[in-house]
């Protein structure tokens, strides 16, 4: 599963009356967007590092090379990881 800054991370309930989770991924680890990924979850607007799973879902948007410098928050810019 490979994802890009921006894309939308869904994280379907394993057991009844769990609650589904979503979240933005807001930075990448590795340069060809495997995981882990650093995702900002909508229901808290916390950011951790996530591994995915089988009940993973990506939603992937249309990314322009401009948007990837973009700055964000209190400041920050947008960027990947490199090992």
């Amino acid at each position: 599963m490979k994802a890009d800054i921006g894309d939308r991370v869904i994280v379907n309930a394993t057991r009844p009356g769990a609650a589904r989770r979503d979240g933005e991924i807001v930075a990448l680890h590795h340069p060809d967007g495997s995981p882990p990924w650093d995702v900002r979850w909508s229901e808290t607007g916390r950011v951790s590092m996530f591994f995915p799973g089988p009940d993973t879902r990506l939603h992937h948007f249309e990314h322009h090379e401009q948007d990837r410098t973009v700055p964000v928050g209190r400041g920050g810019i947008l960027h990947t990881f490199a090992d």
